[in-house]
Formats: C-alpha cells, sequence, structure tokens
C-alpha cells in the first residue's frame, strides 16, 4: 500500500513536471513584442534552433571604424529567445574603434581573447571607468550606460561579448546624431558643436538636414 505522503508528492511532482516549459524558441512568423518573439511549436523546434557556427568567422572589418560585430541574438539562435542570454564576437582592426553606444536591453561582459583593447563607459553621475584589456581580461558594462572599445595595440583585436539578454538592443551615439535626418540647427543647439562641424560628420555618416 502507498502511503497518502509518497502519493501526495507523487501528484505534486506530477504537476510541476507538466507545467515546466522548457524553451520559448523564437517563431519569427509571429510579431514581435517588447518582451521578446512568441515561441514556436515544440514539434516544429529542431537541434538547428539551439546552434549557430557564426563566431567561428572574423568579421570584415574593412570600413569607416575597422570594426565588426557578429551577434548571435535571437534573429541567429532562435532557441536563446526567453533566456536572458546571447552573445557577440567583435573584431578590430589596428586603429578600429565602436563608438560609444548603449545596449538598452542588456548588461554586456566583454572577454578579450586576442590582441588590447581600451574599454570603457561613463557612469549616469558622468564619471568615467576604462582600462586596457589584454587577453583573457574581461569588463562588465552595466546596462543603457554609454560605453566604447577602441584596439589600443598593433594587431588585429577579438573579444566575446555576452548579453543578458537575447534581444539587448544597440544604439551607436554618433549614428543618432549625425547619421539621420534631424536638423543641423537642433544638432548644434543641444550638442554645442559648430555647425560646420555637424555638416562633416553628417556627410561622413549620410545624415541629411
Amino acid at each position: 500500500m502507498i502511503s497518502p505522503i509518497i502519493f501526495i508528492f507523487s501528484l505534486l511532482l506530477s504537476s510541476c513536471h507538466a507545467a515546466v516549459q522548457d524553451f520559448c524558441v523564437a517563431d519569427f512568423t509571429a510579431p514581435e513584442s517588447p518582451a521578446g518573439y512568441s515561441c514556436k511549436k515544440p514539434a516544429s523546434v529542431t537541434v538547428a534552433d539551439f546552434v549557430f557556427s557564426g563566431l567561428g568567422i572574423a568579421g570584415n572589418t574593412s570600413n569607416l571604424i575597422k570594426a565588426a560585430v557578429t551577434p548571435a541574438f535571437a534573429t541567429q539562435i532562435p532557441g536563446v529567445n526567453g533566456l536572458g542570454i546571447s552573445l557577440a564576437r567583435l573584431d578590430l582592426a589596428p586603429g578600429g574603434v565602436v563608438p560609444f553606444h548603449t545596449h538598452p536591453g542588456g548588461s554586456e561582459v566583454l572577454l578579450v581573447v586576442r590582441g588590447r583593447i581600451c574599454a570603457g563607459f561613463v557612469s549616469s553621475a558622468n564619471t568615467l571607468y576604462f582600462q586596457t584589456l589584454k587577453k583573457g581580461d574581461i569588463m562588465v558594462f552595466p546596462e543603457g550606460l554609454l560605453h566604447f572599445q577602441v584596439n589600443s595595440g598593433g594587431i588585429p583585436a577579438i573579444a566575446f561579448a555576452s548579453f543578458s539578454s537575447a534581444t539587448p538592443g544597440l544604439q551607436i551615439l554618433d549614428f543618432a546624431l549625425f547619421a539621420n535626418n534631424l536638423p543641423t540647427e537642433l544638432v548644434a543647439a543641444t550638442t554645442f558643436l559648430d555647425i560646420p562641424q555637424i555638416k562633416k560628420l553628417k556627410g561622413v555618416l549620410g545624415g541629411t538636414g
């Protein structure tokens, strides 16, 4: 005869198991919300949803900032949807830079695996925290704070970033100011920059106005 305690414990285990949802693989056919993507039906999930091979490939740094970021967010690896994690690879050619930017959706941990990278962030009290990182060093960038990375060595640098979100988002300060149609007069009024300099930067980054 099964004791009442064991019977009740078995029922609790069964109920807990039935309520558990192991994952929420992103369904790109459904609308995205601030909480992430909707979930695929489990029957349509495959192992490919949990695997991404792109971080083993160097990014193309032949561009204005001599930098490339290869993301492994929910868009690239649907299995991270809802898990609060993601990764990215950063390639910086000599002289390369990732300008001041923010990730409004998550904090970042940067791990340098090659070269030297000067990295830092500015707190909401306008205090600057920065250091030159070498192979094996990591640095944390709190969610939403402006931060940057600069190759401070003579060789290409490589780093991997992890985020506390499957969709951390990205906004680059220079592009927000100079790569759109924000009127030059408003940029001058809000940044105290000279109009000729603003127009020069708009010309470089593709902005108008």
